[in-house]
């Protein structure tokens, strides 16, 4: 029985160092992406096309 209570105790003793590691590497921007803003600016142009090609297509389509 006291197997158990030592191998709980040394588990909750190896999750609280990855929780501390992984808040760690959240608070240092290990996470941040740097990448995908830079490559969003390159396909804004044909974003907005697709968008004024959809509302101009809703448009016709509309009754009077």
């Amino acid at each position: 029985m006291s197997v158990i209570y030592l191998l709980i105790s040394i588990s909750i003793l190896v999750a609280i160092v990855f929780l501390y590691a992984f808040i760690r590497a959240v608070r240092s921007g290990q996470f941040d992406d740097d990448y995908t803003p830079s490559v969003r600016m390159l396909f804004d142009d044909e974003l907005k096309i697709k968008t004024t090609i959809n509302t101009n297509k809703k448009e016709e389509q509309k009754p009077i």
